[in-house]
């Protein structure tokens, strides 16, 4: 039982067959995370927390520009120098896309950790 993964696929479904927006439950603080990730980068619109007595929920506003979202499982330690490596890996193109990063300073995503110059673990990729 993965939140990240349950929360990204259903995100990628709703998206699919066109839903204006979705509901993802439960809601967890590393899911707010990605989703604060997700919306920086305007791939979805606004979201918002709901609690409803069972751990909550997150209503999200989808704007239809997701083709691919996935948790990366295991979650991959990686070094600052080998970046371009995942990326090579997970996402199509040079500068399409975008990883999720779990690092000391937080989440971020790869172009952040790169300019940070810190390592991390991978949680996630979307484009």
């Amino acid at each position: 039982m993965d939140p990240i993964a349950d929360g990204l696929i259903n995100i990628k479904n709703c998206e699919a067959v066109g839903k204006k927006e979705c509901k993802i439950k439960p809601a967890s603080k590393l899911m707010g995370e990605v989703l604060k990730i997700l919306q920086k980068e305007s791939y979805i619109g606004n979201f918002e927390f709901i609690e409803n007595g069972r751990g909550g929920e997150y209503k999200i506003q989808l704007l239809g520009k997701i083709n691919e979202c996935k948790a990366i499982k295991p979650r991959y330690p990686l070094k600052k120098e080998e970046y371009t490596n995942w990326e090579k890996r997970y996402l199509p193109s040079k500068d399409f896309g975008k990883l999720i990063v779990s690092t000391p300073k937080g989440l971020l995503t790869h172009t952040e950790a790169k300019k940070e110059k810190t390592g991390g673990k991978l949680l996630a990729y979307v484009y």
